[in-house]
């Protein structure tokens, strides 16, 4: 079995009281092209945070090519 492009298990973002994401699973196979949509406030922008480690996720993981995408992301984490 091939490791997914990406993958999110239970992703969830909480800014406060205001949940940005909730419970995300999500798996992209590699080479499979997805259209991410959306109406303002979905989560989208706060999904592509995640995985690129630019913010750190409040529960659930997600991963780029088999690696856990908070840890191996190029930005700072808060």
């Amino acid at each position: 079995m091939e490791t997914p492009a990406i993958r999110t298990e239970g992703l969830t973002k909480r800014y406060g009281k205001v949940d940005a994401l909730k419970d995300l699973d999500l798996e992209v196979t590699r080479g499979e092209v997805l259209g991410y949509l959306g109406p303002n406030g979905a989560g989208k922008t706060t999904t592509i945070r995640l995985l690129l480690g630019l913010i750190r996720a409040g529960a659930g993981r997600a991963e780029i090519f088999g690696f856990d995408a908070p840890r191996k992301g190029p930005g700072p984490s808060s």
